[in-house]
């Protein structure tokens, strides 16, 4: 069933492609500033009047008398005006205002959702090196990339989930040692525990108790299991090979165990040593070579990046023979491509900001058909823990930091997940603990919530069966306030392509918002239990699909939508 939105945009965008070929693609529309000037409007005239040197208020005018000339225009809208320099207003008849009820109803779970468009991508996000706990910028990242899965798949995507991460490396080898030192009985501030502060590698070094954890469990020789791997302890304080392998296992059976915590699931887990045992790393370096988009310079092997952009040439192999970080990068990205995925997009924190010229640079470089702008990138900034009025910086168990699963235990992975989408990743974020537990409608998820379980409850008081409401005559809800809350259930679906094309999930939490205070002030404008039968089964078909919607945009997030609050 199309709504009265895709009928009507799809009518709007035939006339634009009949006034210059190639416009039907500009045809949107958005919602009026003053709700007072009509329920939609579009700026086409304004966009078409240079190309078609016409004054844009007089194709404004054309626009309209066109527009009123479609069937569909002609079924579902009132009126069209031409306002300022030509933005045209369109309000709609009550009746197209109603659709939106049968549709929501009749599709239910998948209002909202496109077709399969037969296209698949890859999102890489988390990707935490396996060297401890997950904290809340990683909390970010899961929240992120999970939402823009689900974004992109409401829109006919296959999407498939990647976590990547560094299981070698100077990071793990701190790791290791520091688990050895514990096995061997010696804990942060004894003499032998790196304290110089001219080595870069102490600083490194983990002190938090779940190293204390792991060394335990290494000598009692268990075994532990991850998504990705299996290992048992050999329990010799010396096995420095068996200490690295079950470090890694454990802390990666404990980053799934922050996840599982999290309702995120991850298609595949790739592991960067496998570039270099696969092979890849070195075929990417000799793509490069033979491309002549290298150079060697003070016994250092160089990437002429500046040639697509890059502020200057980058080190890719050092002096002594080992490789920057963004080689293995060039590398796993060709390795995407390869495997089919036309378009990625990675996950990663602002700390990440310089890698993207230079690893698009070795891309373009490595000529292999890579499109300029491959991949796409969502940096977020990290996230501040308040709680009681104070910031929290530090875990007993982290160590340095405060954990996902900490912020969980807090508040609510509702919560948690909420609260970490409803502002731009590039933004600065606190996290109120305080807020996140408060009930009252200052906390964002519990308003929406709420909103939620209210309509539950009306519709237990109702008793009936909420099936049969699409059958229901919506001729009543013709009310201003009935109207506000209808035309709020159209742009749902609009707004999912946006957000889904914008790489914004917290365009679903600013919508849900808005919705949720819709519903609440419909509550308060109409009594919904009246006795007239026919006006009391379109009110409750009315609060039914808004509580669809509701569902709909919160399980998007993954976030329950309780029935009782």
């Amino acid at each position: 069933m199309l709504t009265v939105t895709t009928q009507l945009l799809q009518a709007l965008r035939q006339t634009l492609e009949d006034l210059q070929p190639g416009a039907g693609a500009k045809a949107a529309f958005e919602s009026p500033k003053v709700a007072a000037h009509g329920d939609l409007a579009t700026t086409a005239a304004m966009q078409l009047a240079r190309p078609l040197k016409r004054n844009p208020r007089q194709l404004a005018d054309t626009l309209c008398a066109r527009l009123q000339a479609t069937p569909a225009f002609q079924t579902w809208v009132d009126a069209l005006d031409v306002a300022g320099p030509g933005f045209i207003n369109i309000r709609l008849k009550p009746a197209a205002k109603q659709q939106v009820v049968k549709s929501v109803l009749a599709q239910g779970n998948a209002y909202g959702q496109q077709p399969t468009n037969g296209q698949r991508m890859l999102v890489e996000f988390v990707s935490a090196n396996p060297t401890g706990p997950l904290h809340v910028g990683h909390g970010r990242q899961a929240a992120l990339g999970d939402a823009i899965c689900n974004l992109y798949a409401s829109q006919g995507w296959d999407v498939y989930r990647e976590f990547y991460y560094n299981d070698a490396g100077v990071q793990i080898g701190t790791l290791a040692t520091s688990t050895q030192l514990r096995a061997q009985g010696f804990k942060p501030g004894d003499a032998c525990w790196p304290t110089d502060p001219e080595n870069p590698a102490s600083k490194n070094f983990y002190n938090g108790d779940y190293i204390a954890d792991i060394a335990a469990d290494f000598l009692a020789k268990k075994t532990v299991t991850s998504d990705d791997r299996s290992f048992t302890a050999s329990g010799d304080a010396q096995d420095t090979d068996s200490i690295r392998q079950f470090a890694v296992a454990y802390l990666r059976h404990e980053q799934d165990l922050d996840l599982q915590a999290f309702a995120v699931n991850f298609d595949n887990y790739y592991l960067e040593s496998s570039l270099y045992t696969s092979g890849k790393v070195e075929e990417a370096v000799r793509r490069l070579i033979e491309a002549g988009k290298t150079y060697l310079q003070d016994g250092a092997l160089w990437l002429k990046s500046t040639d697509y952009g890059d502020d200057k040439d980058r080190v890719m192999r050092k002096q002594d023979g080992s490789y920057t970080y963004f080689v293995p990068d060039v590398a796993y990205h060709i390795t995407k491509w390869q495997r089919g995925f036309a378009k990625v997009i990675n996950i990663q924190g602002t700390d990440h900001h310089g890698t993207i010229a230079r690893v698009r640079a070795g891309l373009q470089a490595a000529g292999v058909g890579i499109p300029v702008g491959y991949p796409d990138y969502v940096l977020h900034t990290m996230v501040r823990v308040v709680r009681g009025g104070q910031e929290v910086k530090i875990s007993k168990r982290a160590g340095s930091y405060v954990t996902l699963r900490d912020l969980i235990e807090w508040t609510s992975k509702d919560a948690v997940r909420f609260f970490l989408l409803s502002r731009k990743p590039d933004t600065e974020y606190t996290f109120d603990v305080d807020l996140a537990v408060q009930k009252n409608n200052d906390n964002p998820v519990y308003y929406v919530q709420y909103a939620h379980a209210r309509i539950c409850s009306v519709l237990a008081a109702w008793g009936g069966d909420v099936a049969t409401l699409a059958q229901a005559d919506l001729a009543p809800l013709d009310t201003p306030a009935a109207q506000a809350l209808m035309l709020q259930l159209t742009k749902y679906p609009q707004m999912l392509t946006n957000a889904a094309a914008g790489l914004a999930p917290h365009d679903v939490t600013f919508y849900l918002r808005e919705l949720a205070a819709s519903y609440h002030s419909y509550y308060d404008a109409e009594r919904i239990l009246v006795d007239d039968d026919a006006v009391k089964r379109a009110r409750l078909a009315l609060v039914a699909a808004t509580a669809q919607v509701l569902r709909n945009g919160l399980a998007l997030l993954r976030v329950s939508a309780p029935q009782k609050m």
